[in-house]
């Protein structure tokens, strides 16, 4: 059993279709009451969080320096983000309504994984790591199979294809039958972000990394599909998952309502990492410009001096 204590003794319930207990009504304060520690998800955070400060700090006992700004967006909105989806009491309610499994959709697949592609990993392993394990890493980085699932096309082929793969197929119903599976669902939806952002936004060394302009129209080509997917689920005619959400008998919630708020959720927050994307790719972008025109700048001091020593020994 991947869920427990959902709920506390004093409240009544109906079982759910499942045969887990249905949570309360939500409430802010079931984000803190539902809060569970016994997930495997849990326990990677952890180890996650473990490995990457311990890489810092291996980097500042030989005096070597890691931005601060790459630690806070890795473990903040980063790992962090995953945590307050999965660990927090919105666990307790992502088979019960639709609404917050989008908002753990939007989260795990869209916002954290850009957050952990701007804390650079990858960049922290190879600088800390000793050479055999850093030449295996390099050597996974560059293999074929990171080539292909990093090359931009295919990762935005991915993460278009999946949503729709998975909400308009039985494969949503039995996620919501099966715990195991809804919980491989959460790491599929990390995956599939990283596969798209880290080639987009990552700061990362990747193979075949398209120019600024290319990955800023990729972008821009993303935002149609959140709006597209999220007018679909508003206005479908039919209910996710089937009679999965009426069988609960949640008398304080409404699966058609729900249904509409998840839409809604998935447009507007699609929009907003959109934008959020745009920005952050522009500000590495002007900033890739300033140093370019500063390496050009030395390299022309350079050649202003061999010329001016060159007329000097004439």
């Amino acid at each position: 059993m991947l869920h427990v204590d959902r709920i506390s003794a004093a409240t009544s319930v109906a079982a759910s279709a499942g045969g887990e207990p249905t949570p309360p009504p939500f409430t802010v304060t079931s984000v803190f009451t539902e809060t569970r520690l016994d997930s495997w998800l849990a326990v990677g955070l952890v180890l996650a969080a473990g490995i990457y400060l311990y890489g810092v700090h291996r980097l500042r006992l030989r005096g070597d320096r890691w931005p601060v700004s790459r630690t806070v967006f890795f473990l903040g909105p980063g790992l962090g983000g995953i945590a307050l989806v999965t660990v927090s009491g919105l666990h307790a309610y992502d088979t019960a309504l639709l609404s917050v499994h989008m908002v753990q959709h939007m989260v795990l697949s869209m916002i954290s994984p850009i957050f952990l592609a701007l804390g650079a990993p990858m960049t922290l392993a190879l600088r800390t790591l000793p050479q055999r394990p850093r030449k295996r890493l390099l050597a996974i980085v560059h293999s074929r199979i990171a080539r292909v699932y990093s090359f931009p096309l295919v990762a935005f082929a991915i993460f278009v294809v999946n949503p729709f793969a998975l909400y308009f197929t039985d494969l949503y119903r039995f996620t919501l039958e099966h715990a195991w599976a809804h919980e491989l669902v959460h790491a599929h939806f990390i995956l599939t972000g990283c596969v798209f952002f880290w080639p987009l936004l990552g700061l990362d060394p990747l193979p075949g990394r398209w120019p600024y302009p290319a990955r800023a129209l990729l972008m821009l080509l993303s935002v149609p599909f959140h709006t597209v997917l999220g007018l679909t689920i508003m206005q479908s005619s039919t209910l996710f998952g089937g009679d999965w959400y009426p069988s609960l008998g949640l008398g304080w919630a409404d699966p058609w309502d729900d249904q509409v708020l998840a839409g809604g959720i998935l447009w507007a927050g699609g929009e907003f990492v959109s934008v959020t994307m745009l920005a952050v790719l522009v500000v590495q972008w002007m900033k890739q410009a300033e140093r370019e025109a500063r390496r050009i700048d030395r390299e022309l001091d350079r050649q202003e001096a061999r010329q001016r020593a060159a007329e000097s020994a004439a």
